[in-house]
């Protein structure tokens, strides 16, 4: 029986007989609402609803086209409350935790504070509502899953789709990857690249090529933020996926589960990572700006053509890669990196890492219950776009369907994803469409995923229309060198450089409070140091920093976090294996 059925039964006998109530952990009895099997088809009373997102690079009001979608549909506005505008780790998260009233909507990005927020008492049985929520239905399995363990429906999945737990979750580009200004590369010669550490006379060669922008401003090969720090540096991560880790806490971990190491090891990725930073530095690669800008900022340069190399195809090529730019055979795209193996998130079978979940002081729960339900819908993962490269849009604005019946982008669609931005026509919120774009910064439904109805995936970069419309002769050439490869996923599949971690749906265990204090104070360590080296002024520096870390995290507790975290991670591949076994079945 389907969790839908089981919930819609479940409450009526409840109400039946008077007892509908419900106790969390932490949290007192309280009466929930009667079960509904529908939502108003309209709310009269506006209201602004906190949403605490643990994604967001917003802080504020949601303005534009995105907006008033919402507020058209609920009568609602979304007040996005983002713990990374507000100097980034978990001091927000804490401080409203502490206070009671995380928000209304939450969207939290570690799955294991879930268990907190619910024995806490801050999130809501959403039970009472889920009978109605006709598009969340799709994905009954990963609500089951998510609230296996709980006695309500406490959060709902995000990243869900209808693949294979071993499929990539990606589209055409993978999420990972050496993305630099192949044009550039191109006037080297296409030089060949054997390892990370031999990028960087080809992107000194790079740099002195084009060592002014447009704008007059220096060029750098490499530009980081702080902005997303946590655990570690984040910049610093990134290209340890390029040989098939990925981070859990203070552990790295291969996506095939072959091999498990600790931050701080001394032949571990994470030193190798920031040796290479360091040596870039030294060679004059490194944006000197980078310990004080942050992701905005970052972007901003990547338009204006300051910056040569990013380790996201979503940076790069979304701020960069313009008709004009492509049409110029400018542009960035996948280098061949010979020894990569990349990291790729398979299809999560029952849901991310990520949960949307209702605050517990909520005024109208049963709204923001059918603003989740939306997300999940055609128009909602449509629309919901995430700051990535996401999905299409909205229909009639930025795409729409042709005379065969297939989704195609309208002029104003061209305009905006293949010139970087436009302005939004009045009726549909007026402004530019980037800064209209949800500032959720998470997707509900992967946009590799299909509509039911058509059959047409979300994500325009995968219609054939548009894959017609866009050759131009950056990805001619690209194509060209890279054995006629026609995206990037094709390329790292057709060389076996792809390392998949089937989607487990994983969740680690909510730290302790003995961890939380250690692993608190250990990473307020490792993040300062991890930049400090990366600017050392010479070879001791860097050393000395290297093993002043080494001490003095341990000293705090290194050890015993990292073990944790060992563990978590093994148990997180177990879990891999069996979710790969049982859809091979």
């Amino acid at each position: 029986m389907k969790l839908k059925r089981k919930v819609a039964a479940g409450v009526v006998a409840l109400v039946a007989v008077g007892m509908l109530t419900s106790c969390t952990g932490g949290g007192d009895d309280k009466t929930e609402a009667e079960a509904i099997d529908a939502f108003p088809s309209q709310w009269e009373e506006e209201i602004t609803i906190d949403v605490f997102d643990g994604l967001a690079n917003y802080m504020g009001v949601q303005e534009g086209w995105f907006a008033k979608i919402v507020k058209d549909k609920f009568n609602m506005k979304l007040n996005i409350i983002a713990p990374n505008v507000a100097g980034g780790g978990d001091t927000l998260y804490n401080t409203r935790v502490s206070a009671g009233e995380l928000g209304d909507l939450v969207i939290i990005d570690k799955g294991e504070q879930l268990d907190e927020l619910i024995e806490g008492g801050l999130v809501a049985d959403a039970s009472a509502y889920y009978p109605a929520m006709e598009n969340a239905e799709r994905f009954d399995s990963a609500v089951e899953n998510l609230n296996a363990s709980s006695d309500g429906i406490y959060a709902f999945p995000t990243s869900v789709s209808s693949l294979l737990p071993t499929d990539p979750s990606e589209g055409i580009d993978s999420t990972f990857g050496p993305f630099l200004r192949w044009d550039l590369y191109g006037e080297l010669g296409y030089p060949e690249v054997d390892t990370l550490e031999d990028f960087l006379p080809v992107l000194e060669d790079m740099q002195n090529l084009e060592p002014t922008a447009p704008n007059g401003q220096k060029v750098y090969a490499l530009s980081l933020f702080k902005d997303w720090d946590g655990n570690m540096m984040n910049n610093v991560k990134q290209p340890i996926t390029y040989y098939g880790y990925d981070e859990l806490g203070f552990a790295l971990a291969m996506a095939d589960g072959s091999d498990y190491q600790g931050l701080l090891d001394d032949d571990g990725m994470y030193k190798r990572v920031l040796e290479f930073f360091y040596e870039a530095n030294k060679l004059g690669l490194v944006d000197p700006e980078s310990t004080t800008q942050n992701y905005d900022t970052l972007w901003s340069k990547m338009q204006n053509g300051q910056v040569l190399f990013t380790w996201w195809p979503w940076l790069g090529q979304s701020a960069y890669n313009t008709d004009a730019n492509m049409d110029e055979g400018k542009g960035f795209m996948i280098a061949p990196l010979k020894d990569q193996e990349i990291f790729s998130y398979g299809a999560n079978a029952y849901g991310g890492k990520t949960v949307l979940a209702i605050g517990s002081k909520a005024e109208d729960p049963e709204r923001i219950a059918a603003f989740i339900d939306w997300l999940y819908s055609a128009e909602g993962s449509l629309t919901n776009s995430s700051q990535t490269m996401g999905a299409a849009g909205p229909q009639g604005l930025t795409w729409d369907a042709n005379d065969a019946g297939e989704p195609e982008l309208t002029d104003f669609g061209k305009e905006v994803f293949l010139s970087g931005d436009a302005t939004v026509p009045e009726e549909w919120g007026g402004g530019g469409y980037l800064d209209g774009v949800s500032t959720l910064n998470v997707t509900v439904v992967l946009p590799i995923d299909t509509d039911p109805e058509t059959g047409f995936p979300y994500s325009y970069k995968l219609w054939e229309t548009y894959q017609g419309q866009t050759a131009n002769p950056l990805t001619d050439d690209w194509s060209e060198n890279m054995g006629g490869a026609t995206t990037t996923m094709q390329y790292l599949q057709d060389n076996d450089q792809l390392l998949v971690a089937p989607g487990a749906s994983y969740t680690a265990p909510a730290d302790s409070s003995e961890i939380n204090t250690l692993r608190n104070q250990v990473k307020a360590v490792i993040v300062p140091s991890s930049w400090q080296a990366v600017f050392a002024e010479s070879d001791e520096q860097f050393n000395t920093i290297w093993v002043d870390l080494q001490k003095t995290a341990s000293g705090l507790g290194y050890d015993k976090v990292l073990e944790f975290d060992l563990a978590n991670a093994k148990e997180q591949n177990a879990q891999r294996v069996a979710i790969a076994a049982e859809f091979a079945e």
